[in-house]
C-alpha cells in the first residue's frame, strides 16, 4: 500500500485484519483484561517487525493468534493515531479468504459479527474508523441530476442498484427543497428493497425526519459546520478537495470523505487535480476512511486502494454503463 507519510517513521507500526465470513460476519478479537487498553474488543493483529512486508506481518500475526494462513488480503485503510503515550500507524487489511480454523490461539475469545451490529462493542480509539470502514462498500455511488424526467432517473437508480451499488448519495442542487424531499422518499425506498445505505446532500434535519442512512456535507454545508450536525446513529460524509478542508472534516467528526478530483472531469473542465500522489498524501494523513472521486470508474479501483483509499465514488462512470458494482466482483478483478 503507498501513501504512508514521512511522520509514519517515528510511530508504532501495527497490522490488522477485517477477517470477513462469507456470510459478511466479522471476527472480532478480546483483549485481555491486563493488558494496556483490556477488556476492549479489536480487529486480530499486531506489532510490524522491521523486516517483514505489511501482508507478511499480518500472516504471521493471524497465524500465531487465530492458527489460519492468508490466501487473499486486500488493503482497506491506513489509520495514523496518537493516543497519550504512544503513536501509531495503522495498516488495515481485509482477509476475506484463509485456511484453517480461527480459534483463540492466545486463549483471548474470539466472535463473529455482523457488520451493522459493530456499533454495538467497545473498541480501541485507533480501531474506530475500521468500525466505519468495515461497513462501508467499495463504490459510493453519487446520483446525476435527475432534471424533469423522473421516471427515467428512478430507472437508472434501479439499474445502478441492480448492478451492486450499496452506498448511494441523492445528489440534486437544482431542486427545490419541497422537489428534493419528495423525490428521497422514492430514492430511499427504492434503496431499501436493495439493502443500499442511502445519503442525503441536503439539510440534515432531513435525513433525520426521512430515516435516511446519512448526510453529506458539500464544501459550503461542511464550513458552517461548527459541530457534528447528525448523530453516530447516522453517518457523515464530506467533500474535500485539500488539506485544509479535510482538516475541517476531521473537527466537524465525519465518518468519511471523498477527495477530489483526482482526474480530469467532464463538468470541470480544466480545473486543477489531484492526480494519484497528491490523492494518496492526503489519504496518509487522514485517519477515517476516504473516497477516491473525480473522474474515476470501476477500473480505478486498484489505483485508489494503493493510494491508500476505501475505494471510489463517481456518477457518470458509475452510474451509467453496466459493470458491476459489487464487491465481490470488483476485488476478483483486482
Amino acid at each position: 500500500m503507498t501513501g504512508i507519510s514521512a511522520s509514519s517513521a517515528d510511530r508504532l507500526h501495527v497490522v490488522a485484519a477485517v477477517i470477513r465470513r462469507t456470510d459478511g460476519a466479522i471476527l472480532l478479537s478480546h483483549r485481555p483484561t491486563h493488558v494496556e487498553q483490556g477488556g476492549l474488543w479489536e480487529f486480530p493483529g499486531g506489532k510490524l517487525h522491521a523486516d517483514e512486508t505489511r501482508v507478511q506481518g499480518l500472516a504471521r500475526e493471524l497465524r500465531e493468534e487465530l492458527g489460519i494462513g492468508i490466501t487473499r488480503a486486500t488493503p482497506l485503510l491506513t489509520i495514523p493515531h496518537d493516543y497519550p503515550t504512544r503513536r501509531v500507524l495503522l495498516d488495515v487489511f481485509v482477509v476475506d479468504a484463509w485456511q484453517g480454523e480461527a480459534e483463540g490461539r492466545e486463549g483471548q475469545r474470539i466472535c463473529w459479527v455482523m457488520p451493522d451490529a459493530l456499533g454495538s462493542y467497545a473498541f480501541p480509539a485507533a480501531n474506530l474508523p475500521i468500525v466505519t470502514a468495515a461497513r462501508l462498500p467499495r463504490v459510493y455511488v453519487v446520483t446525476p441530476e435527475p432534471a424533469r424526467d423522473e421516471a427515467r432517473f428512478l430507472a437508472g437508480l434501479d439499474a445502478c442498484l441492480a448492478r451492486g451499488a450499496r452506498l448511494v448519495q441523492l445528489r440534486a442542487p437544482a431542486l427545490a427543497a419541497v422537489d428534493y424531499r419528495a423525490l428521497a422518499q422514492r430514492v430511499l425506498r427504492a434503496c431499501r428493497e436493495h439493502g443500499a445505505k442511502l445519503l442525503l446532500n441536503a439539510e440534515p434535519a432531513l435525513c433525520v425526519a426521512l430515516g435516511a442512512d446519512g448526510v453529506h456535507l458539500n464544501a459550503r454545508r461542511l464550513r458552517a459546520c461548527t459541530s457534528r450536525p447528525v448523530t453516530h446513529e447516522y453517518l457523515l460524509s464530506a467533500s474535500c478537495h485539500d488539506a485544509g478542508e479535510l482538516a475541517m472534516a476531521q473537527r466537524v467528526g465525519v465518518d468519511l470523505a471523498l477527495l477530489s478530483p483526482v482526474l480530469p472531469t467532464a463538468t470541470h473542465p480544466g480545473a486543477a487535480t489531484l492526480g494519484w500522489r497528491g490523492l494518496a498524501t492526503l489519504a496518509a494523513a487522514a485517519p477515517l476512511p476516504v473516497y477516491a472521486l473525480g473522474g474515476l470508474g470501476p477500473s480505478d479501483l486498484r489505483h485508489a486502494i494503493d493510494a491508500g483509499c476505501v475505494g471510489i465514488a463517481g456518477i457518470g462512470q458509475l452510474w451509467g454503463g453496466d459493470a458491476p458494482l459489487n464487491d465481490e466482483a470488483l476485488l476478483a478483478g483486482l
